[in-house]
């Protein structure tokens, strides 16, 4: 098995990919204003690693409740089941991004935001969140 995290934006599409060891490692990050090169990008990304399924961030709403934003991703989560004929996991992604974020110094934060490192980031820890819940840690003193 082998995942691909996504964080989508429309300027900037943030990348991770991990497996069934449970590790989600950031990608380089898809930043090319044109979207059609970020669609190609992930189409290479996708062949490339030989994914299984796609799991993508879905911002809901503090509140629990799926907004415009979240039905902007339902589509593209939609065009990418179509396109590449893979599941594709909707994960909760509220704090993803601030998650990301910690830490940094503002200077940091103007430096790597338009290299997409903050929005690959945010896609590494909604993978491991799927992958946390998908594969379990063994409990302390467990056995192997």
């Amino acid at each position: 098995m082998r995942f691909l995290g996504i964080d989508y934006g429309t300027r900037r599409i943030g990348l991770a990919h991990g497996d069934e060891l449970g590790i989600a490692t950031p990608l380089p990050a898809l930043t090319d204003a044109d979207p059609a090169k970020r669609r190609a990008g992930l189409a290479a990304m996708v062949k490339q690693r030989r994914i299984t399924e796609i799991v993508l961030g879905y911002p809901l709403n503090m509140n629990g409740s799926a907004g415009f934003k979240a039905k902007e991703v339902d589509a593209f989560a939609e065009s990418l089941r179509k396109e590449f004929g893979l599941p594709v996991h909707l994960v909760d992604e509220r704090l993803t991004s601030h998650m990301a974020q910690a830490g940094m110094t503002q200077q940091e934060l103007r430096e790597i935001r338009a290299q997409g490192i903050i929005d690959s980031r945010a896609a590494a820890l909604i993978l491991q969140d799927y992958l946390d819940q998908r594969f379990p840690p063994p409990l302390p003193g467990a056995e192997f």
